[in-house]
This record gives C-alpha cells, structure tokens and sequence, in this order.
C-alpha cells in the first residue's frame, strides 16, 4: 500500500521549464517500455508508434481566466474561472482579504461587472451581464501554472494552446499535446496513425498537491469531460485490428478510463472523479504521451500505476541526471502499460 510520501521526490529549480522551446515538436522524449528508459526526441514517435494506432487528443481549448479587479467597497480581488456553467454563469475561485457576501458586484479589470451568488466549497458562483466567452477572452489573462515565475505575454497565449485546441473551458493546457506541430500531425497521418478526440475541460485542481498521507483520503478534483460516438467507434475499430490507444496526456487518459468503468468505452458527457493510483487496472489505454509531474501530485500516481512505481521512480531519476525539461513547458514521456504477468 502507497502512501504520499512514496510520490516525493527533489528536483532542481532550474529544471522547471520557464518557457517553451522556440518548435515545440523538438523537445526531448524519454521512451518508457518495461524497466528501462531510453533518451529520445519527439519526433522519434514517427518510429516508435505503429499504423494502425489511435491517438486520442483532448481538444480542450484554454481559457483566459485570470483576473484582478476591486470590490465595490474598493478592496483587491483575484478571480480565476474554473468552470463555465452556462454563458452568464461560472464557478471561480476568488481571493480577497475578506470572503464577498453573495449580492456583492466585483469590477474585473476595470472593464465588467459580476454579481457574487452561492458559495459552492471553494468555489463561489459568479454572474456576468453578459457572454462568458466574449468578456474572458476580451479582458482576462491566460493563467500559467504556479510555478512558472512570469506573467503570461503573447507568446504564452499562443504556446499555451494545442495546435488543435477548439473547445474552450480550461484553465490548464493538457500540456503533453503541446508538442505536437502541424506538420508532425501530417507527419503521423501519412504514416497511418488515426486520430480521435475527448474534451477534458482541466481545472486549477490538477497544480493541487496530495496532503494527507493515506491516498484514499484524498478528494480528487471533479472535471467535465465529453466523449462522442466517432470517438468510441475509432477505438473500437483500432482495437478489433490490433492497434494500440495512445492517449496524449493524462487528462485524455483519464476521460477515456473514466468513460471505460462499465468494462468499455461508452460515449457521453460526465464530471469525473476518478483517482488512479498503483492498482489500478486500465481498461482501454495502452500507451501514454505525458509529461513529467509535480512531485506528490495525483498526476504521479497515474502514471506509476500505468507504468509501474518502481520504473517510474527509475524513470524519474534518470530524466533529473540526464537533465531534462519538467513540468509544463518541459519535455515528454511515451509510456508503455505495465501488464502484470
């Protein structure tokens, strides 16, 4: 049985990537297939994936949901939009000196007004006059990741999003497809990859670290995620062939696994809270494209359970002496499912 402190482990300041590489398709891959990992680049997926493969993306698209703003009363407030619940409504997390009382109106970058409504956890429930989309996208920020030490610019608003991003409802990136270009996509087309997508809309959540040491008192976070037919259909097929469910990322990884609890992919629309850790027997993905994880985070837990805990902390310690990128904007993984024999 594993406990929080298993998930530990030091890493060096400066290999938290600051900023993303000037092509993002020629960050560093660490291939991890059994016990041995194997230095790489990205584009060696052209060898190392098969035609016949599914590569399953989330098309989640980022949303800029940062905001300063006052109180009517002219105290400070941060707002960060977690989730839209419909196109007047959001839930969002709001530091202040004081909680605002619901009726409260905040003014957010001095451009709009929104009403304080029902406090919901740690969320509370924000009314806009008007569109969501249309006032985010025009006066907010994009919200990088804690531990990256600037504040968004125009270069991030661009290599923050995946090439296909078109869903918006993120406050994260599903940061393993950032370093898929379009001409690697061609790239893996003609050699005869397919392509499916899920929308995993990821919150703020996934930079929360685990804090009790006895995993299964862990809350894990809810997120929404949506999975159409032709997707179920693709995977269907490429399995009933032979090939391989590559997920990019742990957030496609988790919609699919999600979807899957019945014993196979079912199509649908859904909050998820699954929370994978070592034991867990995956039901429809084989391979995963991810990135390296915030120690102690539920994101280390998938992929150990994926890979293997020992391997992974192998893995781990062979990427910080072989200096690769971490985090966000760092390099990748391709990762093989352990099969216990």
């Amino acid at each position: 049985m594993y406990a929080l402190s298993d998930f530990d482990f030091d890493l060096p300041p400066e290999l938290i990537a600051q900023l993303p590489l000037a092509e993002r398709s020629q960050s560093r891959l660490l291939q991890l297939d059994g016990d041995t990992p194997r230095d790489c680049r990205f584009t060696d997926l052209l060898e190392l994936l098969a035609p016949g493969d599914l590569l399953v993306f989330n098309d989640t698209r980022v949303l800029k949901a940062r905001f300063h703003g006052v109180k009517e009363s002219g105290g400070k407030v941060e707002v960060l939009v977690e989730r839209v619940l419909d196109t007047r409504t959001v839930l969002a997390q709001v530091r202040a000196s004081k909680s605002p009382p619901a009726g409260v109106k905040l003014r957010l970058a001095d451009a709009f007004e929104v009403e304080v409504g029902q406090r919901e956890g740690e969320f509370y429930t924000l009314h806009f006059s008007h569109d969501v989309f249309e006032l985010i996208e025009a006066h907010g920020s994009l919200p990088l990741p804690p531990y990256i030490d600037h504040a968004a610019d125009a270069f991030d608003e661009t290599r923050y999003q995946t090439v296909y991003a078109r869903t918006p409802g993120a406050v994260a990136a599903p940061t393993a497809g950032l370093h898929f270009d379009e001409a690697l996509l061609a790239q893996l087309r003609e050699k005869g990859l397919r392509f499916a997508y899920v929308t995993l809309h990821v919150g703020a959540g996934t930079f929360q670290p685990v804090r009790t040491e006895v995993l299964a008192q862990h809350q894990m976070h809810s997120e929404w995620y949506t999975i159409g037919a032709e997707t179920v259909e693709a995977v269907r097929a490429t399995q009933a062939a032979g090939g391989k469910i590559v997920a990019v990322g742990t957030t496609s990884l988790r919609a699919l696994e999600s979807a899957s609890q019945s014993g196979s992919l079912v199509a649908g629309s859904a909050d998820t809270r699954l929370f994978i850790t070592p034991g867990y027997t995956f039901k429809t993905v084989d391979r995963l494209v991810t990135n390296f994880h915030l120690p102690k985070s539920t994101l280390l837990m998938l992929v150990s359970a994926f890979s293997g805990y020992a391997a992974m902390r192998s893995a781990y310690q062979h990427a910080i002496a072989q200096r690769y990128r971490f985090f966000s904007y760092g390099d990748a993984m391709l990762l093989t499912r352990r099969v216990e024999k």
